[in-house]
């Protein structure tokens, strides 16, 4: 839902950035892959250090690369699916990498299991969400429904994940987690079933009737 709503306003804000780019020689890949190296930093080096506010700056600024790298792409009237494979893969590394961060400080230093534990349940369910879609696809099914996309996981953990570096009650982060992992559940349930109705819905080869 979230990107829907927010892909015009973000690609008007990032068009003068990826003309500005394309103009220095920039490669859509380029930005695709310094942008997920940056995530990675923030995540595994700021987060389990207990920087959960300056890590969330961090990861911020490099986050919207998977947008910036659309839009390059776009402007060069280029539809490669080696690029679509590398932004599909590198996104799944830099996710993984968010809540493996939030993860590792709430076991070590943080000193909250609870916290630790939800966030490596939203990484699986976020991982088999995403698995699901693709492998759909790759059926030739489609499976883009769901309440809990790629952008929602993201805007809310990295959103309450920085407030809680600024002092915000910690089980406010855990609630987070746990509605986030809710929504992953059930979206991989409406992404399951979406595609059994489209199983179903075909008709059987002649041989098999």
């Amino acid at each position: 839902m979230l990107n829907r709503h927010a892909r015009g306003f973000f690609t008007a804000l990032f068009t003068p950035l990826a003309r500005w780019l394309l103009r220095l020689g920039v490669s859509p890949d380029a930005v695709t892959v310094i942008g997920t190296a940056g995530v990675a930093v923030g995540a595994l080096v700021f987060y389990p250090l207990g920087q959960l506010f300056w890590g969330t700056v961090f990861i911020t600024a490099f986050i919207f690369s998977d947008v910036l790298d659309g839009i390059m792409a776009r402007m060069q009237d280029v539809k490669s699916r080696w690029g679509n494979f590398l932004d599909s893969t590198l996104d799944r590394v830099a996710d993984g990498a968010l809540f493996a961060g939030v993860a590792v400080w709430f076991f070590l230093g943080g000193q909250n299991t609870a916290i630790a534990v939800a966030a490596m349940v939203c990484l699986v369910l976020g991982m088999v969400v995403s698995y699901a879609r693709a492998k759909a696809e790759s059926l030739g099914y489609t499976a883009n429904v769901g309440i809990a996309e790629r952008a929602e996981r993201l805007v809310s953990v990295l959103v309450v994940t920085g407030l809680t570096g600024l002092g915000l009650p910690p089980v406010v982060l855990l609630v987070t987690l746990v509605l986030l992992a809710l929504a992953s559940f059930t979206t991989i349930v409406q992404r399951v079933s979406s595609v059994r109705r489209q199983a179903l819905a075909q008709p059987l080869p002649a041989d098999e009737t």
